[in-house]
């Protein structure tokens, strides 16, 4: 009878674990990156989420926002302020959180070159994704204080940061294209 050798696992199988795991480390270094305001606070979030999906693809993106939000309803003080547990998900943010995944797969799907358009029509994309989690936001804030409360407190006030994250992405992502195909890696 012969015994069974033990396995061993390739670094490349490891790759995606390795990408994962950094991937929910950056959203919550994103999320303590954060100036308190009742009821949403401002973090980078948004700018990782969209990054996630950009830079990794949309099935790998949306997999690590949704192992983040995953994390944090077991109890992980991943979110902003440390928060977690299934309170978030119920919460004024709740909305925005629902929106991280498919704005992470829909970043996913934003143009790849690297030419001045791409460029152009990425930021657009982002500002675009930032819109969408805004409104989801808005939408669930408002079964908390009304319609117009919700527009002043949850969404006026990240237009702003909104602009400049989308920005800030746009260059990350540029930098980091850049850097890949000079042969520097990730």
């Amino acid at each position: 009878m012969k015994l069974a050798s033990a396995r061993t696992t390739s670094p490349s199988a490891l790759r995606p674990l390795a990408i994962g795991l950094a991937g929910v480390a950056a959203l919550t270094a994103s999320s303590y990156i954060s100036v308190p305001m009742y009821p949403v606070p401002i973090t980078l979030q948004t700018m990782v989420v969209l990054l996630m999906g950009a830079l990794l693809g949309p099935r790998m993106g949306s997999a690590i926002v949704l192992s983040w939000l995953a994390l944090s309803m077991t109890g992980a003080p991943v979110l902003a302020d440390g928060k977690s547990g299934l309170v978030a998900f119920a919460g004024p943010t709740a909305g925005y959180l629902a929106a991280f995944p498919l704005a992470a797969f829909l970043a996913g799907h934003l143009p790849k070159g690297d030419r001045l358009a791409a460029h152009g029509l990425r930021l657009g994309g982002f500002l675009g994704l930032h819109a969408l989690v805004l409104s989801l936001g808005w939408a669930w804030l408002t079964g908390f204080v009304g319609a117009e409360t919700a527009f002043a407190a949850g969404v006026v006030p990240f237009l702003i940061g909104s602009l400049l994250k989308s920005g800030l992405a746009t260059g990350i992502y540029a930098a980091w294209k850049g850097t890949d195909k000079r042969g520097g890696g990730h």
